[in-house]
This record gives C-alpha cells, sequence and structure tokens, in this order.
C-alpha cells in the first residue's frame, strides 16, 4: 500500500520568517531570581521550554539578585514552583538537568563592579563555547524603580560584543502618560528599541494569540465583525480574592494600572485591529498602533469605581493592614472606550475589572444587535463569548428551533471547550511562550514604544483625577466580597446597549427542553 504523505494545511509564511533565533552560544540573565515574579512564573517557563527541547543548545541560566544565598537555596527557589504533581520520574529527572543549567551571583542594583563581577562569570561561562560569536538575553522581573539603572550598567558592563542581546521588561511601564516617556527615553539612551521586549504576559495567553486566526481566516467571523452586526463589547477581568497582604503595592498602582490600562487593552487591540499585511511583527504592531490612536481619552462619567468591603467572612480591602488607612483605591473599575473609525464607530467597548469578586474569569463577549422585528418577540442576542481563562473556549450563542413538536426559539450553542476538543494537546503557560518568542527574535507579542504612548494618553486622564491631582478624589462604591462588583455596574452595561438572556431560557452549556 503506498503511503501517503499529508502536506501541512493552516501555515502562516510571514511568521515563519521572524528574526535572528538564539540557537546556541547563549547565557540567559534573570535579574530578581530571589522574588515572587522569578520564581512562580519566570523559572517555571524555562523549564517548561527545556523539557520539550525549546531552548537553545548548551543555553545556561544566571540567576541575579541582591539576595545573599547559596547554591542550594538558590536551586531550591528556582524549582520549588515545578508542577510535577504525579512525581513522574522522568520530570523529576529533567528537573535535576534544569538545576545543572544554572547559576546564582549576588550583586546590587545600582553600582558598577557587582554588574562587572556578573560579566566575568558569563565570561567564565562562555569559554567553554565553540565561537566566540555568544547570545546574552537579560530578563528583568524586576520593579520599574530599578529598570533604568539595571539596564545601564548591564549595556556598559555585561553587553556581547560579539553576538546579539536583548532585554525583556516588565510592567509596569509607567504611572502615566509623563513617566511612561521618561522611563522609555532612560531605556533608549542604552537599548536600542530592536533589541528591547516590553512583556504583558495576556499577548502570550493562547486565546488571545487565537484571535489573530479566529478574525483574520475565517470569512464568517470577518463578515460581521463591525459596527453593522456588533452592538457592545464587554472584556472582564474577574478574581475571587483580595489583596491579602499586598494591599500596599497594589494601593501604589489600582486596578486601572494594574489590568485595564495594559492586559484588557491589548486585548482590545487586537480584537478591534485591521487586518494587517503580514503576520510579521511589524505590520502587527503597526496596526494595533492605528486602532488605539482612534481611541479618544475616557471621560470621568463612563467609569464605574468600587473598591470591596468584608463579607461573608472574608475582610474587606481596608482590613487588609497593609492598605494606607482610609485608602479610596479603587478595587474595580469599569470603563466604556469608544473607537472613532469606520468600522467600529458607536460601538461601546466596556473594559471591566475586579478583585474579591464572585468567580476567576476573563473573557471576552460580543454582543450583536436584536434580528430585525416582525416575525419573533423577545428573541435573545447572539453572542460570541471568548473566554481567555480559566478552561480556555470559544462559544456563539445563537437561536435554534426547540426540539420536539413545539415551534419555537431556544438559545443554545456551538461550543469549541479547548479541552473536550485538543484533548492531547498541553497549551503553554503564557510567559513560556513569549520567552520563546524572545529567543527567537519575534517581537510580534510585545509592546512597542509607540504603542505605549498612545495606551496611555486614553488612560491618563481618568487617572489623576483618581490619584487627586485634578481636584478631591472620587470615592469608590462598595461592594461585597464575593459579589459580581458594585451596585451601579448593572445599570452602566444596559445603558450602553447590553441585554441579558431571559433567565429560565437559557442556560450554558446544557439546556434541559423539559425546564421549558
Amino acid at each position: 500500500m503506498t503511503s501517503m504523505t499529508r502536506t501541512r494545511s493552516g501555515t502562516i509564511p510571514s511568521m515563519e520568517t521572524s528574526g535572528h533565533e538564539f540557537r546556541d552560544n547563549t547565557i540567559i540573565v534573570v535579574f530578581g531570581a530571589s522574588g515572587d515574579l522569578a520564581k512562580k512564573k519566570t523559572y517555571p517557563a524555562l523549564f517548561g521550554l527545556y523539557i520539550n527541547g525549546y531552548l537553545p543548545k548548551d543555553v545556561h541560566i544566571v540567576g541575579y539578585a541582591r539576595t545573599k544565598m547559596d547554591e542550594e537555596e538558590y536551586q531550591k527557589r528556582t524549582t520549588g514552583y515545578i508542577k510535577n504533581p504525579n512525581n513522574n520520574p522522568e520530570v523529576a529527572a529533567k528537573i535535576e538537568e534544569f538545576k545543572k543549567l544554572s547559576s546564582y551571583i549576588s550583586g546590587n542594583y545600582d553600582d558598577s563592579p557587582s554588574f562587572q563581577n556578573l560579566a566575568r562569570h558569563m565570561e567564565a561561562i562562555e569559554k567553554s563555547y565553540k565561537t566566540r560569536i555568544t547570545n546574552r538575553l537579560f530578563y528583568l522581573a524586576l520593579p520599574p524603580s530599578v529598570f533604568v539603572p539595571v539596564s545601564k550598567h548591564v549595556k556598559e558592563c555585561c553587553y556581547a560584543m560579539s553576538g546579539s542581546n536583548r532585554i525583556i521588561v516588565e510592567k509596569p511601564f509607567g504611572k502615566d502618560l509623563d513617566s511612561c516617556r521618561e522611563l522609555l527615553s532612560s531605556l533608549k539612551q542604552s537599548w536600542k528599541e530592536e533589541e528591547t521586549y516590553r512583556i504583558d504576559h495576556y499577548l502570550g495567553k493562547e486565546m488571545v494569540k487565537n484571535l489573530l486566526v479566529l478574525r483574520f481566516a475565517n470569512v464568517a467571523m470577518g463578515a460581521a465583525w463591525d459596527k453593522h452586526s456588533i452592538s457592545n463589547v464587554q472584556i472582564s477581568f474577574k478574581e475571587p480574592f483580595g489583596t491579602e497582604g499586598r494591599g500596599g503595592y497594589f494601593d501604589e498602582f489600582g486596578i486601572i494600572r494594574d489590568i485595564l490600562q495594559n492586559h484588557l487593552l491589548q486585548v482590545l487591540s487586537i480584537l478591534t485591529m485591521e487586518r494587517p499585511v503580514s503576520f510579521a511583527s511589524e505590520d502587527i504592531r503597526d496596526e494595533k498602533v492605528k486602532v488605539l490612536r482612534a481611541i479618544p481619552p475616557i471621560k470621568r462619567e463612563e467609569v464605574v469605581l468600587g473598591q470591596y468591603v468584608g463579607a461573608n467572612g472574608k475582610p474587606g480591602y481596608l482590613d487588609d493592614d497593609t492598605v494606607p488607612k482610609g485608602s479610596v483605591c479603587p478595587t474595580f473599575a469599569a470603563t466604556t472606550l469608544w473607537i472613532n473609525n469606520e468600522r467600529w464607530e458607536g460601538v461601546p467597548f466596556i473594559l471591566k475589572a475586579g478583585k474579591a469578586l464572585n468567580e476567576a474569569k476573563v473573557e471576552i463577549r460580543m454582543q450583536f444587535k436584536d434580528v430585525t422585528q416582525g416575525i419573533f418577540k423577545d428573541i435573545s442576542r447572539n453572542e460570541l463569548v471568548i473566554r481567555i481563562q480559566p478552561s480556555e473556549a470559544v462559544y456563539l450563542k445563537l437561536n435554534t428551533k426547540t426540539p420536539g413538536y413545539a415551534f419555537r426559539a431556544l438559545p443554545t450553542e456551538m461550543d469549541l471547550t479547548y479541552k473536550r476538543r485538543f484533548t492531547d494537546t498541553k497549551i503553554p503557560e503564557a510567559y513560556e511562550a513569549l520567552i520563546l518568542d524572545a529567543i527567537k527574535g519575534d517581537h510580534s507579542n510585545f509592546v512597542r514604544d509607540d504603542e505605549l504612548d498612545v495606551a496611555w494618553k486614553i488612560f491618563t486622564p481618568i487617572l489623576h483625577w483618581i490619584d487627586g491631582k485634578e481636584g478631591p478624589r472620587p470615592k469608590p462604591s462598595p461592594y461585597p466580597y464575593g459579589s459580581r462588583g458594585p451596585k451601579e455596574l448593572d445599570g452602566f452595561i444596559e445603558k450602553l446597549g447590553y441585554k441579558r438572556s431571559i433567565a429560565e431560557d437559557y442556560s450554558w452549556p446544557t439546556t434541559n427542553v423539559s425546564n421549558l
């Protein structure tokens, strides 16, 4: 019997010709190696890439932080959050291999001798490489207060002169437009834009990356993706827990800087941008910037602010000892954005995020307009829902005939839940995907400088209002721990055209016909 080779379908040539990939002779330096971000996200992501064979050949990982600790303590911290729930001996063996790829250097963040010591450590490692061309990837898992001195000293003392250098910078990128521009300007004095990778981990999430394919590889989707068909869009982020001892940090930034201005705005830009010339990184980012430039600054009357209070045996925000007494920092915010272009004019985009809510969920909900009147009465609207986390899914809510003798329209759904459809596929963590992109030299899922600038223009006016820079600070509405948010929320989104399904008619994901 003649064997047939299946050709690969659905390839995207413009994504296969990205930047220079680090294939060998590579050192990855993790600054802030003793911190929570590094041990909970960065190192587990590096291990995920290692066990799947995606790290460069002969890679070495160097941890750097101010904390004094020996090799044993360092390895304990960096592997403590690597998952091996069934104690798989193969995974355990890989963890031991991974430890041997890594070493630790202690030093300050603001003096040259510490970075010179780091440079000597890297040079000693690179002596074993077969060629003099070396690659260095610097990951700043650090607070923004030390971004500038660290990037400056790395360039002066640790920059590889005979190879390629890249630097990954974590959010937040400033606190408003002016501070963002100051930070960007300072970083540019040491690093070129093409060497800089500003990470927003939501851009590495599977369902956010899938938006590009969902939109531009499906004619059926693209035909209804505009103001003529869509009534309103909600992008929601919900956490079921409060600050839990991290209130001091949170109070400095607030829910808008923490979630809306970066994560949710990034999702919105991909959801609404025009079709790019190609899927090359700069073509994608050009279109994101264009659509963000069409969004005017948010007005005060288009914002709902809330702060959770104690309920259901759980403490309120002000009960957290790390929160300043009497703080009016919002732990919930809903804002309306408008896009003044031909595709989206008049469609409200509602961005919502909150802590201590009733569930953990991040999703996009696009509600379509009513069907033409005359035949149906009280019929539900179509909705396209893209669940980013947890349990990634895409489902389209539509109306169909009730099964049986009755002739009645029943809301149901076409359901693509990833765990059921792709049973043998492991979805990588966002940080794994983004670190791999940086290794490959692909900027597609990183934030460009002009993109940051226009994003802060949208949010800075209301942030200054909330911070009390333009008169008295607004007082957020209280909402009970474990609720859906402030009582004003329902009226806010209904005013913008959102219509809820009739409860007795619709229950996702299954409907019991006998109950109708």
